[in-house]
């Protein structure tokens, strides 16, 4: 799973990310181009541009739509079934698609940001279970008004 979190968990407001982080949008790209990329219907439609590039664009949806650049499944087992076993698979959101598939999950890659938002109606689920095994921090500056932290977690025991 691959999210920007605040500091109260908060992900979004009115199907928009709370956060524009230039250097999370570059570290989202750098990890996710040339991998498979699962996503929920209405996350898939807050994207400017559609499909994102240099990705396998899979949706996870009840309504069997067909959307431009994407593969859309009706559940979890469709989608797995047809991944090949080494692919990297990154859950890119919204809500739901993060709470009801945390237990698939062998890593997250947060983006930690020092706030809590004034606004927010989307959440990312309990990881405080998880075991934190990197951690690079970055001070606000021009282009981030607030501090944040790239943390990446595993599955605790693992």
């Amino acid at each position: 799973m691959i999210a920007a979190v605040a500091k109260n968990r908060a992900i979004g407001y009115r199907n928009e990310l709370i956060y524009w982080l230039p250097n999370d949008l570059r570290r989202f790209r750098l990890l996710t181009t040339g991998h498979t990329i699962l996503m929920g219907r209405r996350t898939f439609e807050s994207l400017p541009k559609g499909a994102l590039p240099n990705r396998r664009n899979c949706v996870l949806t009840r309504t069997k739509a067909q959307l431009p650049g994407c593969e859309c499944f009706a559940t979890w087992g469709e989608f797995i079934a047809s991944c090949r076993p080494d692919e990297d698979i990154y859950i890119i959101g919204g809500e739901s698609l993060y709470r009801n598939l945390m237990d698939k999950a062998d890593r997250l890659c947060l983006t930690e940001v020092d706030d809590t938002p004034e606004q927010a109606d989307a959440y990312f689920p309990d990881y405080s279970a998880w075991r934190e095994v990197s951690r690079e921090h970055h001070p606000a500056d021009e282009r981030h008004a607030h501090p944040y932290d790239f943390v990446d977690y595993v599955p605790a025991g693992a």
